[in-house]
């Protein structure tokens, strides 16, 4: 399900144009606006004219606690309007220029777009550049889709428990920075107390019955699937005590060295539950994903980009056992192993499905932030590799896709989810003042 917002709405007009006009297209607006899922609208059903009540206007929308911001450009008007209500909300605008009506007499009906260029250099030259422009008669669904980006940022709950894996240096981040940039404050933890949460014997032995379920579990002992499911009542224990958006674990070593097995079948399991728990302590996939889920992507994948042949043009996106076993192609056998961590695995091994793909990464260098996007398509491939993976083929040639992440220092794993969700993050870098790498 998509994040939840609340959006403004107002219309701007002035009497030299057809303003009863625009006050009919306002009116199928508002009702074309309330079939929209999961967002609040404050509309002001009346247009906006003269500069004292768009004063009032601001205001009233200043109590709604608003995301954003809908500014439609009903007809030409007073450059004034739009930045009286900046200058009290603050908040990203969405200027909308409605198309121009068929001429009457010879005179133009709306001047609309000419609105929107006038407010959309007002607030430019004010030093604003958290808007963004649509024309034509239905609203852009992609700049609500970013608005819902950074309110289920601003919203999350994210700790991590240890700290980064052993050497992975590029996964750090500066708190404060994610604090500025995100509204994002990150908690931490000790593994231990993951290890010492107390789980109910009914939801150990639940997850420990979806594993057999879900999984052939003949290449692990009896003991290992019994602490794969303890582990995933754990953490899903741990996450609803600490109300947590996200979890980022140092996943190793500790985990084989002091609990007896990895974490990433426990991880694959609960992670398809719709609980985001990320692997070797990186934040930033976590925040990626949780941008993913709020324009409704579901279970994301946190990857790494394991492979690239240049001449067939692919890349393997792949991970040691810790996709969501949702994500199974449906034709292999999903299977439980214990391959790596001196045979402590346990991991979910199995290909993932087929069809279109989203990459995304929010990804930091110092204090500055940056989107890394790229579609791509998953192709089917047989179970060659233990661990969780799929074959991707890029709109652009791999050797090119590769070059951008080795180039821009890229850390080394993206959140990857099924459909297209591009437009919605481009939208949200310009609103961040961020670099889109893509």
């Amino acid at each position: 399900m998509k994040q939840r917002v609340n959006i403004g709405v107002v219309c701007f007009a002035r009497k030299t144009f057809d303003y009863q006009a625009a006050a009919e297209l306002y009116q199928k607006i508002q009702q074309d606006l309330q079939q929209i899922e999961q967002v609040n609208f404050e509309i002001l059903p009346e247009l906006l004219i003269e500069v004292e009540e768009t004063r009032q206007a601001a205001q009233i929308l200043a109590a709604k606690h608003l995301h954003g911001l809908i500014c439609i450009s009903g007809t030409f008007h007073l450059g004034h309007l739009v930045l009286e209500l900046n200058k009290v909300l603050r908040v990203p605008i969405l200027l909308w220029g409605l198309n121009e009506l068929p001429y009457n007499g010879g005179k133009i009906r709306l001047n609309s777009v000419c609105g929107v260029n006038l407010d959309a250099s007002n607030l430019y030259k004010s030093g604003t550049r958290s808007f963004h422009v649509t024309i034509g008669e239905t609203v852009d669904e992609d700049w609500i889709d970013a608005l819902r980006i950074a309110a289920a940022l601003a919203q999350a709950h994210i700790a991590i428990a240890g700290f980064r894996a052993k050497g992975f240096f590029n996964l750090g981040v500066y708190d404060l920075s994610v604090y500025q940039q995100m509204g994002v404050l990150i908690d931490h933890y000790e593994l231990q107390e993951i290890f010492s949460t107390e789980v109910a014997a009914e939801a150990v032995q639940r997850h420990t019955q979806q594993l057999r379920e879900i999984f052939d579990v003949s290449s692990i002992s009896v003991a290992q699937l019994d602490l794969t499911g303890q582990l995933a009542a754990k953490f899903e224990q741990f996450m609803e005590t600490h109300q947590l958006t996200a979890l980022a674990l140092r996943c190793w070593p500790e985990f084989a060295a002091m609990y007896g097995i990895a974490p990433c079948a426990a991880m694959s399991l609960v992670q398809s539950e719709n609980r985001l728990i990320v692997c070797e302590g990186d934040l930033e996939g976590a925040l990626s994903m949780i941008a993913h889920q709020a324009v409704g992507a579901e279970t994301p994948f946190l990857a790494d980009l394991s492979q690239v042949n240049f001449e067939e043009n692919f890349a393997l996106l792949w991970h040691c056992g810790v996709a969501p076993c949702n994500l199974w192609d449906g034709q292999c056998v999903r299977s439980l192993d214990s391959y790596h961590a001196a045979g402590k695995g346990v991991t979910a091994d199995f290909v993932m499905r087929s069809g279109d793909i989203s990459l995304l990464r929010i990804d930091s260098a110092g204090q500055e932030y940056r989107l890394f996007l790229q579609r791509g398509k998953g192709i089917p491939m047989e179970k060659d590799l233990r661990g969780t993976y799929l074959k991707v083929r890029f709109e652009e040639p791999v050797k090119t896709v590769m070059e951008k992440i080795l180039y821009n220092g890229l850390a080394h794993h993206a959140s990857m989810v099924y459909g297209d969700y591009i437009k919605p993050f481009e939208i949200f870098a310009r609103l961040q003042g961020w670099q889109v790498i893509k």
